[in-house]
């Protein structure tokens, strides 16, 4: 049978989408919306907000199917994320491709985060093709979903309880091109790369998170204590929130804790350094190189862990065992390395 013709209506475009309703047998009748690929102006601010945090769970698009083009029945499904970038890259992907996108809630989060979560998953597919009326909307039964949505989804459950096959399609959006083809990806397509620039796009959002907080803390310890601890607190939140992913690769080691600790390790050798250049006694040179490299690697390697999400260097198994492990070792740390300072300008002060 054929699906039910659909006219756009007028409405207020959002992210290129604007929603069509299609008209026809009530039994059948479903909202659809009309995108294109055109990327705007308002979605590259959209972008840069996201990236940097602002408002993160406001960049989304309403779930439901989507027309890109002028599909026909027997045109391609793809599934995707309901957060922007997800749904942007997509679309960019598929210019000039007639075709319809099946948008899931997954609370404004990416398809490969959302899948670990559970919201890019089985169930939610399931409710969307049935909400969405996709099979009298297309003549054949098949959905390309982006291979990171594959920890979320169960084939065999998709199409036991919905008759639509899943087709994993590449890691990346930009290979969708080349992919549908042959409709066989290779292995280039299948490999998570994660090069530096990918690497560097993290950093915004954890920047905006810390940075106030930590420029709060390094005003209240240099005004009331020493400048240039105030600096090492500073130099330990900026190494776990930049410097970190920046490296990641070429640190040694395998947990993110260690990596982050000696990360933390190396940024302190230049303050102990200074330190040793201002003359104290070498008794008390030992004392704050010992104090420095227990307390701030510690916040280097705690910062350091908000990245196991969203690398290809972790699994979920792995990051729950290594912050029970770990998380332990860098309070005990944390709390040594305090008395120690304490300790230090008890003495210094002439106290004791």
């Amino acid at each position: 049978m054929d699906p039910p013709q659909s006219s756009c209506c007028s409405c207020t475009p959002v992210n290129g989408a604007s929603p069509c309703t299609c008209t026809g047998d009530a039994a059948t009748d479903r909202e659809i919306h009309s995108t294109d690929s055109t990327i705007t102006f308002a979605n590259h601010i959209d972008h840069f907000l996201a990236r940097w945090g602002v408002n993160r769970m406001g960049h989304r698009v309403e779930p439901g199917l989507y027309r890109l083009g002028t599909p026909t029945p027997d045109s391609q499904v793809f599934a995707s994320a309901n957060y922007t970038l997800s749904f942007d890259a997509l679309r960019l992907a598929l210019t000039g491709v007639d075709a319809y996108i099946l948008v899931l809630d997954t609370k404004s989060i990416n398809v490969w985060c959302a899948a670990g979560k559970g919201t890019f998953g089985t169930e939610e597919i399931i409710r969307r093709i049935e909400t969405t009326a996709l099979a009298s909307i297309v003549t054949h039964r098949r959905i390309i979903v982006p291979q990171l949505g594959a920890p979320g989804i169960s084939w065999m459950d998709v199409l036991r309880r919905s008759g639509f096959k899943i087709e994993f399609g590449p890691v990346r959006a930009s290979d969708l091109p080349e992919f549908l083809k042959t409709h066989t990806a290779t292995p280039a397509m299948r490999t998570l790369q994660f090069p530096l620039r990918d690497r560097l796009v993290l950093i915004p959002v954890e920047l905006v998170q810390v940075l106030p907080y930590a420029v709060v803390a390094t005003l209240v310890v240099g005004f009331f204590l020493n400048w240039i601890v105030a600096a090492q607190l500073l130099t330990a939140a900026l190494a776990g929130t930049v410097l970190f992913p920046a490296l990641l690769p070429y640190i040694p080691t395998k947990d993110f804790s260690t990596k982050g600790l000696l990360l933390g390790f190396v940024v302190m050798l230049p303050f102990i350094w200074l330190n040793a250049a201002t003359g104290v006694s070498p008794r008390m040179q030992a004392g704050y190189g010992i104090t420095s490299l227990l307390v701030f690697p510690p916040i280097t390697a705690f910062l350091a862990l908000n990245f196991t999400g969203a690398t290809t260097f972790t699994s979920r198994t792995g990051v729950q065992k290594e912050i029970f492990t770990y998380i332990r070792v860098m309070v005990s740390m944390l709390v040594t390395g305090i008395v120690l300072a304490v300790v230090l300008f008890v003495v210094r002060a002439g106290v004791v």
